[in-house]
Protein backbone atom coordinates (compact mmCIF):
# COMPACT_ATOMS: atom_id res chain seq x y z
CA UNK A 1 0.00 0.00 0.00
CA UNK A 2 1.14 3.73 -0.92
CA UNK A 3 -0.65 6.90 -0.55
CA UNK A 4 0.06 10.54 0.04
CA UNK A 5 -1.87 12.44 2.99
CA UNK A 6 -3.46 15.80 1.09
CA UNK A 7 -3.90 18.88 3.22
CA UNK A 8 -7.02 19.63 1.24
CA UNK A 9 -9.11 17.43 3.08
CA UNK A 10 -8.21 18.51 6.31
CA UNK A 11 -11.95 20.29 6.19
CA UNK A 12 -13.34 16.70 5.52
CA UNK A 13 -12.11 14.72 8.25
CA UNK A 14 -11.54 16.73 11.28
CA UNK A 15 -14.58 16.11 13.44
CA UNK A 16 -13.74 12.39 13.33
CA UNK A 17 -12.51 12.36 16.58
CA UNK A 18 -13.74 15.26 17.92
CA UNK A 19 -16.45 16.28 20.48
CA UNK A 20 -16.81 18.05 23.86
CA UNK A 21 -15.80 16.29 26.94
CA UNK A 22 -11.80 15.85 27.70
CA UNK A 23 -10.71 15.68 31.74
CA UNK A 24 -8.85 16.77 34.20
CA UNK A 25 -6.17 15.34 36.63
CA UNK A 26 -4.64 17.19 39.39
CA UNK A 27 -1.00 16.31 39.11
CA UNK A 28 0.47 17.85 42.23
CA UNK A 29 -1.36 19.86 45.02
CA UNK A 30 1.65 22.48 45.26
CA UNK A 31 4.81 22.52 44.09
CA UNK A 32 5.78 25.29 46.53
CA UNK A 33 5.99 27.53 43.67
CA UNK A 34 3.55 29.26 41.87
CA UNK A 35 3.83 29.05 37.89
CA UNK A 36 4.07 32.26 36.35
CA UNK A 37 6.18 31.22 33.49
CA UNK A 38 6.78 27.41 32.13
CA UNK A 39 8.68 25.78 29.13
CA UNK A 40 9.27 22.33 28.32
CA UNK A 41 12.75 21.08 27.91
CA UNK A 42 14.07 18.08 25.36
CA UNK A 43 14.26 16.30 28.26
CA UNK A 44 10.38 16.14 29.19
CA UNK A 45 10.63 18.25 32.50
CA UNK A 46 9.02 21.63 32.51
CA UNK A 47 11.18 24.72 33.89
CA UNK A 48 8.04 26.81 36.15
CA UNK A 49 9.02 30.02 38.14
CA UNK A 50 7.57 32.89 39.79
CA UNK A 51 9.26 36.11 40.91
CA UNK A 52 11.80 36.31 43.43
CA UNK A 53 10.56 39.73 45.01
CA UNK A 54 7.69 39.00 47.25
CA UNK A 55 8.73 36.84 49.87
CA UNK A 56 9.09 33.54 51.06
CA UNK A 57 7.81 30.77 48.75
CA UNK A 58 6.22 27.27 50.08
CA UNK A 59 9.23 25.27 49.26
CA UNK A 60 12.89 25.25 50.41
CA UNK A 61 15.95 25.02 48.74
CA UNK A 62 18.14 22.45 48.96
CA UNK A 63 20.65 21.35 51.55
CA UNK A 64 20.04 24.66 53.36
CA UNK A 65 21.42 26.77 50.52
CA UNK A 66 19.96 30.47 50.70
CA UNK A 67 19.82 32.99 47.90
CA UNK A 68 21.77 36.16 49.66
CA UNK A 69 20.74 38.97 47.04
CA UNK A 70 21.70 42.52 48.54
CA UNK A 71 19.32 43.85 45.75
CA UNK A 72 16.34 41.90 46.63
CA UNK A 73 13.35 44.29 47.27
CA UNK A 74 11.49 41.58 49.85
CA UNK A 75 14.02 39.39 51.67
CA UNK A 76 18.05 40.14 51.71
CA UNK A 77 18.39 36.30 52.76
CA UNK A 78 15.84 34.28 51.01
CA UNK A 79 16.13 30.37 52.01
CA UNK A 80 13.15 29.47 49.40
CA UNK A 81 12.98 28.56 45.65
CA UNK A 82 11.33 30.69 43.30
CA UNK A 83 11.79 28.17 40.28
CA UNK A 84 10.85 24.21 39.67
CA UNK A 85 11.76 21.55 37.35
CA UNK A 86 9.00 19.27 36.96
CA UNK A 87 9.91 15.86 35.19
CA UNK A 88 6.53 14.49 33.85
CA UNK A 89 7.68 10.81 33.68
CA UNK A 90 7.83 10.74 37.66
CA UNK A 91 5.69 13.41 38.72
CA UNK A 92 8.40 14.83 40.73
CA UNK A 93 10.07 18.40 40.96
CA UNK A 94 13.14 19.61 42.81
CA UNK A 95 14.10 23.28 43.65
CA UNK A 96 16.14 25.51 41.45
CA UNK A 97 17.81 28.88 42.57
CA UNK A 98 17.38 31.88 40.77
CA UNK A 99 19.23 34.55 41.87
CA UNK A 100 18.06 37.92 40.20
CA UNK A 101 14.02 38.67 39.80
CA UNK A 102 12.31 36.79 36.67
CA UNK A 103 9.40 38.76 36.98
CA UNK A 104 7.41 39.51 34.13
CA UNK A 105 10.14 38.52 31.86
CA UNK A 106 10.84 36.40 28.54
CA UNK A 107 12.30 33.40 27.14
CA UNK A 108 12.82 31.04 24.28
CA UNK A 109 15.00 27.89 23.64
CA UNK A 110 18.61 28.24 21.63
CA UNK A 111 18.86 25.60 19.22
CA UNK A 112 21.07 23.37 21.37
CA UNK A 113 18.16 22.77 23.29
CA UNK A 114 19.14 25.20 26.34
CA UNK A 115 16.49 27.92 27.70
CA UNK A 116 17.17 31.18 27.16
CA UNK A 117 15.72 33.39 29.85
CA UNK A 118 15.88 37.27 29.15
CA UNK A 119 14.83 40.18 31.69
CA UNK A 120 12.53 40.51 34.22
CA UNK A 121 12.17 43.68 37.21
CA UNK A 122 14.65 45.55 39.62
CA UNK A 123 18.30 43.79 39.36
CA UNK A 124 17.13 41.20 36.63
CA UNK A 125 16.11 44.17 33.67
CA UNK A 126 19.55 43.29 31.66
CA UNK A 127 20.38 39.79 32.51
CA UNK A 128 20.22 36.60 30.58
CA UNK A 129 19.42 33.03 32.46
CA UNK A 130 20.64 30.14 30.83
CA UNK A 131 19.12 26.56 31.83
CA UNK A 132 20.84 23.64 29.82
CA UNK A 133 18.43 20.46 30.56
CA UNK A 134 20.18 18.09 32.75
CA UNK A 135 18.70 16.33 35.56
CA UNK A 136 21.09 17.92 38.24
CA UNK A 137 21.43 21.53 36.37
CA UNK A 138 20.35 24.42 37.90
CA UNK A 139 20.40 28.26 36.28
CA UNK A 140 23.65 30.06 35.25
CA UNK A 141 22.73 33.99 34.94
CA UNK A 142 24.83 36.02 32.80
CA UNK A 143 25.10 39.68 33.88
CA UNK A 144 24.67 42.85 32.09
CA UNK A 145 23.74 40.65 28.64
CA UNK A 146 20.99 42.90 27.24
CA UNK A 147 21.51 46.37 26.08
CA UNK A 148 18.07 47.38 27.35
CA UNK A 149 15.90 46.91 30.66
CA UNK A 150 13.22 44.01 29.18
CA UNK A 151 10.34 43.73 31.95
CA UNK A 152 6.93 42.64 29.30
CA UNK A 153 9.24 41.67 26.60
CA UNK A 154 8.51 39.20 24.17
CA UNK A 155 11.07 36.79 22.43
CA UNK A 156 11.11 34.68 19.43
CA UNK A 157 14.01 32.35 17.79
CA UNK A 158 14.79 33.38 14.80
CA UNK A 159 16.08 31.88 11.14
CA UNK A 160 19.76 32.25 12.11
CA UNK A 161 19.65 30.54 15.68
CA UNK A 162 19.52 34.19 17.55
CA UNK A 163 16.81 35.35 19.69
CA UNK A 164 14.76 38.71 19.12
CA UNK A 165 13.93 40.26 22.02
CA UNK A 166 10.87 43.00 21.14
CA UNK A 167 9.71 45.93 23.30
CA UNK A 168 9.00 45.85 26.97
CA UNK A 169 7.89 48.71 29.58
CA UNK A 170 9.63 51.97 28.12
CA UNK A 171 11.48 50.14 25.35
CA UNK A 172 9.88 50.58 21.51
CA UNK A 173 13.19 48.72 19.90
CA UNK A 174 14.22 45.05 19.76
CA UNK A 175 18.14 43.60 20.50
CA UNK A 176 19.22 40.11 19.75
CA UNK A 177 21.04 37.26 22.01
CA UNK A 178 23.98 36.26 21.48
CA UNK A 179 25.00 39.33 20.24
CA UNK A 180 27.00 39.01 17.08
CA UNK A 181 29.76 41.82 17.54
CA UNK A 182 30.66 43.88 20.16
CA UNK A 183 28.76 47.09 21.52
CA UNK A 184 25.50 45.51 19.24
CA UNK A 185 22.70 47.93 20.07
CA UNK A 186 19.25 47.93 19.92
CA UNK A 187 17.01 48.84 16.59
CA UNK A 188 14.04 51.06 17.09
CA UNK A 189 10.69 50.33 16.28
CA UNK A 190 8.31 53.75 15.88
CA UNK A 191 5.34 50.82 15.91
CA UNK A 192 6.20 50.03 19.48
CA UNK A 193 6.03 53.67 20.61
CA UNK A 194 2.62 54.33 18.45
CA UNK A 195 0.84 51.73 19.93
CA UNK A 196 1.90 52.56 23.99
CA UNK A 197 -1.13 54.48 25.53
CA UNK A 198 -2.24 55.63 29.32
CA UNK A 199 -1.72 51.97 30.43
CA UNK A 200 0.87 50.80 27.51
CA UNK A 201 -1.85 48.20 25.72
CA UNK A 202 1.73 47.24 23.91
CA UNK A 203 3.65 44.99 26.52
CA UNK A 204 4.17 41.22 25.72
CA UNK A 205 3.13 42.05 21.72
CA UNK A 206 2.38 39.02 20.07
CA UNK A 207 5.22 38.15 17.76
CA UNK A 208 5.56 35.32 15.14
CA UNK A 209 8.00 34.48 12.10
CA UNK A 210 6.03 34.65 9.44
CA UNK A 211 7.29 31.78 6.18
CA UNK A 212 8.90 34.97 4.27
CA UNK A 213 11.24 35.59 7.24
CA UNK A 214 9.36 38.75 8.51
CA UNK A 215 8.39 39.07 11.89
CA UNK A 216 4.25 39.71 12.61
CA UNK A 217 3.90 41.88 15.48
CA UNK A 218 0.77 42.88 16.95
CA UNK A 219 0.68 45.13 19.80
CA UNK A 220 -2.46 46.92 21.47
CA UNK A 221 -5.07 46.79 18.36
CA UNK A 222 -2.56 46.89 15.59
CA UNK A 223 -0.07 44.74 14.22
CA UNK A 224 2.30 45.12 11.44
CA UNK A 225 5.48 43.27 8.98
CA UNK A 226 8.51 43.75 10.30
CA UNK A 227 12.35 43.20 8.49
CA UNK A 228 14.36 42.73 11.55
CA UNK A 229 17.05 43.30 9.66
CA UNK A 230 16.69 46.40 8.42
CA UNK A 231 14.26 47.67 11.19
CA UNK A 232 11.11 48.71 8.56
CA UNK A 233 8.07 48.30 8.35
CA UNK A 234 6.95 45.79 5.40
CA UNK A 235 3.44 45.96 5.75
CA UNK A 236 0.51 47.34 8.61
CA UNK A 237 -2.25 45.09 8.51
CA UNK A 238 -5.75 46.26 9.15
CA UNK A 239 -7.17 46.67 12.79
CA UNK A 240 -9.52 44.50 14.03
CA UNK A 241 -13.47 45.42 13.83
CA UNK A 242 -14.11 47.14 17.01
CA UNK A 243 -10.55 48.31 17.49
CA UNK A 244 -10.38 47.41 21.31
CA UNK A 245 -6.77 46.24 22.52
CA UNK A 246 -6.14 42.58 23.14
CA UNK A 247 -2.04 42.80 24.09
CA UNK A 248 -1.58 42.82 27.72
CA UNK A 249 -2.60 44.24 30.28
CA UNK A 250 -5.87 43.86 28.04
CA UNK A 251 -5.01 40.41 27.80
CA UNK A 252 -5.95 38.23 24.96
CA UNK A 253 -4.19 35.25 23.61
CA UNK A 254 -2.60 34.45 19.97
CA UNK A 255 -1.49 31.87 18.08
CA UNK A 256 0.62 31.54 14.03
CA UNK A 257 -2.35 28.64 12.64
CA UNK A 258 -0.57 25.46 12.09
CA UNK A 259 1.15 25.82 8.71
CA UNK A 260 0.52 23.01 5.94
CA UNK A 261 4.04 22.52 4.73
CA UNK A 262 3.89 20.62 0.83
CA UNK A 263 6.97 20.13 -0.67
CA UNK A 264 8.48 21.09 2.26
CA UNK A 265 7.24 24.85 1.59
CA UNK A 266 4.87 26.90 2.85
CA UNK A 267 3.14 29.80 1.07
CA UNK A 268 0.41 30.81 3.54
CA UNK A 269 0.26 31.67 6.89
CA UNK A 270 -2.35 32.67 9.83
CA UNK A 271 -3.41 34.33 12.68
CA UNK A 272 -5.81 33.59 15.53
CA UNK A 273 -6.19 36.46 18.09
CA UNK A 274 -8.85 35.56 20.94
CA UNK A 275 -10.05 37.74 23.62
CA UNK A 276 -8.84 40.41 25.70
CA UNK A 277 -10.59 43.58 27.16
CA UNK A 278 -12.32 46.56 26.37
CA UNK A 279 -10.57 50.08 26.18
CA UNK A 280 -10.73 51.63 29.47
CA UNK A 281 -11.05 48.00 31.30
CA UNK A 282 -8.03 48.16 33.23
CA UNK A 283 -8.43 51.90 34.23
CA UNK A 284 -12.08 51.06 35.37
CA UNK A 285 -10.94 47.98 37.37
CA UNK A 286 -8.31 50.03 39.03
CA UNK A 287 -9.92 52.58 39.77
CA UNK A 288 -13.40 52.29 40.13
CA UNK A 289 -13.42 48.60 40.96
CA UNK A 290 -15.90 47.94 37.63
CA UNK A 291 -15.19 44.85 36.01
CA UNK A 292 -16.37 45.19 32.51
CA UNK A 293 -17.16 41.86 30.60
CA UNK A 294 -14.19 40.75 28.00
CA UNK A 295 -14.35 40.74 24.67
CA UNK A 296 -15.73 37.30 23.25
CA UNK A 297 -14.48 37.31 19.98
CA UNK A 298 -11.54 36.41 18.34
CA UNK A 299 -10.31 37.52 14.94
CA UNK A 300 -8.19 35.58 12.48
CA UNK A 301 -6.33 36.90 9.21
CA UNK A 302 -4.35 35.36 6.25
CA UNK A 303 -1.09 37.37 6.94
CA UNK A 304 0.45 36.25 3.90
CA UNK A 305 -2.75 37.70 1.54
CA UNK A 306 -1.95 40.82 -0.61
CA UNK A 307 -4.84 42.19 0.88
CA UNK A 308 -4.89 40.84 4.19
CA UNK A 309 -8.77 41.59 6.03
CA UNK A 310 -9.92 40.08 9.37
CA UNK A 311 -12.63 37.87 10.11
CA UNK A 312 -14.51 38.21 13.37
CA UNK A 313 -15.81 34.54 14.93
CA UNK A 314 -17.75 34.91 18.59
CA UNK A 315 -16.65 32.85 20.95
CA UNK A 316 -18.73 30.76 23.34
CA UNK A 317 -18.05 33.49 26.20
CA UNK A 318 -16.07 36.47 27.33
CA UNK A 319 -11.98 35.72 28.08
CA UNK A 320 -9.70 37.46 29.30
CA UNK A 321 -6.14 35.89 30.39
CA UNK A 322 -6.33 33.24 28.45
CA UNK A 323 -4.09 31.16 27.14
CA UNK A 324 -3.64 28.91 23.45
CA UNK A 325 -1.96 26.05 22.93
CA UNK A 326 -1.57 24.66 19.27
CA UNK A 327 -2.74 20.77 19.85
CA UNK A 328 -1.33 17.83 17.80
CA UNK A 329 -4.01 17.11 15.73
CA UNK A 330 -4.22 21.03 14.22
CA UNK A 331 -6.71 22.24 16.37
CA UNK A 332 -6.36 24.86 18.95
CA UNK A 333 -7.07 24.77 22.92
CA UNK A 334 -8.23 27.67 24.63
CA UNK A 335 -7.76 27.72 28.35
CA UNK A 336 -7.42 29.45 31.64
CA UNK A 337 -8.54 33.00 32.21
CA UNK A 338 -11.47 35.22 33.55
CA UNK A 339 -15.11 36.54 32.23
CA UNK A 340 -14.37 40.15 33.07
CA UNK A 341 -12.02 42.73 33.71
CA UNK A 342 -8.08 43.01 32.62
CA UNK A 343 -4.70 41.15 33.90
CA UNK A 344 -3.26 43.13 36.83
CA UNK A 345 -3.36 42.33 40.40
CA UNK A 346 -6.96 41.55 41.93
CA UNK A 347 -8.29 42.88 38.17
CA UNK A 348 -10.17 40.35 37.15
CA UNK A 349 -13.24 38.14 37.95
CA UNK A 350 -15.82 35.66 37.02
CA UNK A 351 -12.96 32.80 36.08
CA UNK A 352 -13.57 31.06 33.35
CA UNK A 353 -13.29 27.36 34.15
CA UNK A 354 -14.10 25.15 31.12
CA UNK A 355 -11.90 25.59 28.42
CA UNK A 356 -12.68 25.68 24.17
CA UNK A 357 -11.28 23.91 21.41
CA UNK A 358 -11.28 25.87 18.55
CA UNK A 359 -11.16 23.72 15.24
CA UNK A 360 -9.10 25.43 12.45
CA UNK A 361 -10.53 23.51 9.42
CA UNK A 362 -14.39 23.93 10.27
CA UNK A 363 -16.33 26.52 8.61
CA UNK A 364 -16.66 29.79 10.21
CA UNK A 365 -20.08 29.16 12.60
CA UNK A 366 -19.04 26.00 13.47
CA UNK A 367 -15.59 26.11 15.34
CA UNK A 368 -15.80 26.22 19.00
CA UNK A 369 -16.36 23.34 20.86
CA UNK A 370 -16.88 23.96 25.22
CA UNK A 371 -15.16 21.43 26.96
CA UNK A 372 -14.92 20.05 30.90
CA UNK A 373 -14.72 22.36 33.35
CA UNK A 374 -11.57 22.16 35.72
CA UNK A 375 -12.36 22.81 39.71
CA UNK A 376 -9.54 25.52 39.59
CA UNK A 377 -9.64 28.83 39.13
CA UNK A 378 -6.37 30.61 36.95
CA UNK A 379 -6.52 33.49 36.71
CA UNK A 380 -4.01 36.17 36.45
CA UNK A 381 -0.42 34.54 36.21
CA UNK A 382 -1.49 31.39 34.92
CA UNK A 383 0.38 29.63 32.40
CA UNK A 384 0.07 26.40 30.21
CA UNK A 385 2.08 23.93 27.84
CA UNK A 386 1.49 21.27 25.59
CA UNK A 387 3.27 17.66 26.65
CA UNK A 388 4.80 14.73 24.76
CA UNK A 389 2.17 13.26 25.60
CA UNK A 390 -0.59 15.54 24.13
CA UNK A 391 -1.70 16.45 27.40
CA UNK A 392 -1.91 20.06 28.17
CA UNK A 393 0.09 20.99 31.49
CA UNK A 394 -1.60 23.95 33.53
CA UNK A 395 -0.28 25.96 36.58
CA UNK A 396 0.31 29.02 38.31
CA UNK A 397 -2.22 32.25 39.18
CA UNK A 398 -1.46 34.87 41.67
CA UNK A 399 -3.35 37.43 41.71
CA UNK A 400 -1.49 39.43 44.43
CA UNK A 401 1.46 41.05 45.11
CA UNK A 402 2.84 37.89 47.48
CA UNK A 403 1.44 34.73 48.28
CA UNK A 404 -2.21 34.78 49.53
CA UNK A 405 -3.96 31.98 50.75
CA UNK A 406 -6.97 32.94 52.73
CA UNK A 407 -9.68 36.04 52.97
CA UNK A 408 -8.75 36.99 49.04
CA UNK A 409 -11.25 36.56 46.12
CA UNK A 410 -8.89 33.87 44.60
CA UNK A 411 -6.13 32.10 46.48
CA UNK A 412 -2.54 31.90 45.19
CA UNK A 413 -2.54 28.41 43.30
CA UNK A 414 0.61 26.40 43.37
CA UNK A 415 -1.20 23.15 42.20
CA UNK A 416 -0.10 21.33 38.74
CA UNK A 417 -2.86 19.70 37.11
CA UNK A 418 -3.18 18.03 33.14
CA UNK A 419 -6.18 18.65 30.61
CA UNK A 420 -6.50 15.43 29.06
CA UNK A 421 -7.95 16.34 25.25
CA UNK A 422 -10.87 13.92 23.97
CA UNK A 423 -8.09 12.24 21.47
CA UNK A 424 -6.79 10.88 24.59
CA UNK A 425 -9.51 8.79 25.31
CA UNK A 426 -9.51 4.68 25.63
CA UNK A 427 -11.64 4.28 23.01
CA UNK A 428 -9.34 5.73 20.05
CA UNK A 429 -6.22 3.34 21.24
CA UNK A 430 -6.89 0.98 18.58
CA UNK A 431 -6.29 4.02 16.12
CA UNK A 432 -3.86 6.00 18.14
CA UNK A 433 0.23 5.49 16.25
CA UNK A 434 3.34 4.44 18.24
CA UNK A 435 6.26 5.96 16.64
CA UNK A 436 9.32 3.41 16.46
CA UNK A 437 11.42 5.98 14.42
CA UNK A 438 12.98 8.67 13.83
CA UNK A 439 14.42 7.51 17.31
CA UNK A 440 13.71 10.36 20.76
CA UNK A 441 16.90 13.64 19.64
CA UNK A 442 17.62 12.47 15.85
CA UNK A 443 18.98 15.42 13.97
CA UNK A 444 17.21 16.45 10.44
CA UNK A 445 17.95 18.44 7.66
CA UNK A 446 16.25 21.40 6.01
CA UNK A 447 14.73 19.05 3.16
CA UNK A 448 15.43 15.68 4.47
CA UNK A 449 13.44 12.86 3.87
CA UNK A 450 13.00 11.29 6.93
CA UNK A 451 11.71 7.41 7.01
CA UNK A 452 9.24 7.16 9.96
CA UNK A 453 7.67 3.94 11.14
CA UNK A 454 4.79 3.11 13.34
CA UNK A 455 2.14 1.10 14.21
CA UNK A 456 -1.41 0.90 14.95
CA UNK A 457 -3.30 -1.97 16.15
CA UNK A 458 -6.73 -0.89 14.01
CA UNK A 459 -6.94 -0.56 10.87
CA UNK A 460 -5.27 2.05 8.99
CA UNK A 461 -6.92 4.51 7.32
CA UNK A 462 -4.47 5.81 5.04
CA UNK A 463 -5.91 9.03 3.73
CA UNK A 464 -6.27 10.72 7.02
CA UNK A 465 -2.44 10.59 8.18
CA UNK A 466 0.06 13.40 8.61
CA UNK A 467 2.92 14.59 11.24
CA UNK A 468 2.56 17.45 13.09
CA UNK A 469 6.08 19.07 14.29
CA UNK A 470 5.33 21.24 17.16
CA UNK A 471 7.71 23.79 18.77
CA UNK A 472 7.44 23.45 22.45
CA UNK A 473 6.74 27.41 23.47
CA UNK A 474 7.63 29.62 26.38
CA UNK A 475 4.28 30.42 28.08
CA UNK A 476 3.50 33.51 29.84
CA UNK A 477 1.19 36.08 30.48
CA UNK A 478 -1.34 34.74 27.91
CA UNK A 479 1.01 34.57 25.66
CA UNK A 480 3.34 31.45 24.20
CA UNK A 481 6.10 32.80 23.03
CA UNK A 482 8.34 30.68 19.64
CA UNK A 483 4.67 28.22 19.86
CA UNK A 484 4.75 26.99 16.38
CA UNK A 485 2.90 24.19 14.57
CA UNK A 486 3.74 22.24 10.95
CA UNK A 487 1.43 19.69 9.73
CA UNK A 488 3.52 17.53 6.89
CA UNK A 489 1.64 14.84 4.76
CA UNK A 490 3.24 11.19 5.03
CA UNK A 491 4.41 9.73 1.92
CA UNK A 492 4.62 6.55 0.44
CA UNK A 493 3.19 4.02 3.27
CA UNK A 494 3.87 0.38 3.24
CA UNK A 495 3.05 -2.22 5.38
CA UNK A 496 6.70 -3.90 7.15
CA UNK A 497 5.03 -6.43 9.82
CA UNK A 498 2.80 -7.34 12.14
CA UNK A 499 0.46 -3.72 11.93
CA UNK A 500 3.65 -1.84 11.21
CA UNK A 501 4.18 0.48 8.73
CA UNK A 502 7.16 2.58 7.16
CA UNK A 503 6.34 5.32 5.19
CA UNK A 504 8.71 8.94 4.89
CA UNK A 505 8.18 12.73 5.51
CA UNK A 506 9.99 15.71 3.90
CA UNK A 507 11.15 18.04 6.40
CA UNK A 508 10.90 22.01 5.96
CA UNK A 509 13.04 23.24 3.29
CA UNK A 510 13.69 26.54 4.96
CA UNK A 511 14.46 28.05 8.58
CA UNK A 512 11.78 30.66 8.01
CA UNK A 513 9.10 28.17 7.98
CA UNK A 514 11.18 26.09 10.90
CA UNK A 515 14.03 28.10 12.74
CA UNK A 516 16.70 25.17 13.76
CA UNK A 517 15.56 23.78 17.55
CA UNK A 518 14.20 21.03 19.30
CA UNK A 519 10.14 19.82 18.26
CA UNK A 520 7.81 17.18 18.93
CA UNK A 521 6.83 14.99 15.94
CA UNK A 522 3.66 13.58 16.76
CA UNK A 523 2.23 10.97 13.98
CA UNK A 524 -1.69 11.81 13.49
CA UNK A 525 -4.19 8.87 12.49
CA UNK A 526 -7.66 9.67 11.94
CA UNK A 527 -7.44 12.66 13.97
CA UNK A 528 -5.53 11.29 16.97
CA UNK A 529 -1.73 11.94 17.44
CA UNK A 530 1.03 9.50 19.11
CA UNK A 531 3.17 10.01 21.40
CA UNK A 532 5.55 12.56 20.18
CA UNK A 533 9.49 12.06 19.72
CA UNK A 534 11.76 14.40 19.76
CA UNK A 535 13.88 15.50 16.66
CA UNK A 536 15.97 18.83 16.51
CA UNK A 537 15.70 19.82 12.84
CA UNK A 538 19.22 21.75 12.22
Amino acid sequence: MTTKFFLLSFSLLITAAAGAGGRWQVLQKSIGVSAMHMQLLRNDRVIMFDRTNFGKSNLSLPRGICRRNPNDTALKVDCTAHSVEYDVASNSFRPLMLFTDSWCSSGSVSPNGSLVQTGGWKDGQIRVRLFEPCSTCDWVEIESALTHPRWYATNHILPDGRIIIVGGRAQPNFEFFPKIKEGEGSITVPFLDETKDAVEDNLYPFVFLNVDGNLFIYANNRAILLNYVTGETVKTYPTIPGGDPRSYPSTGSAVLLPLKVQNGTAEEAQVLVCGGAPLGSYNKALNKGIFLDALNTCARMTITDPNPRWTLETMPGPRVMADMTLLPDGNVLIINGASQGSAGWDLGRGPVLNPVLYKTENPAGSRFETMNPTSIPRMYHSTAALLRDGRVLVGGSNPHKGYEFSSVLFPTELSVEAFYPEYLNPEFSDVRPTVRAPKSQQVVGYGQKVQIEFSISGKLAAQSLFASMICPSFSTHSFSMNQRSLLLPIDNVVSARNLTFQAQLTMPSDPNLAPSSYYLLFVVHQYIPSEATWIRIA
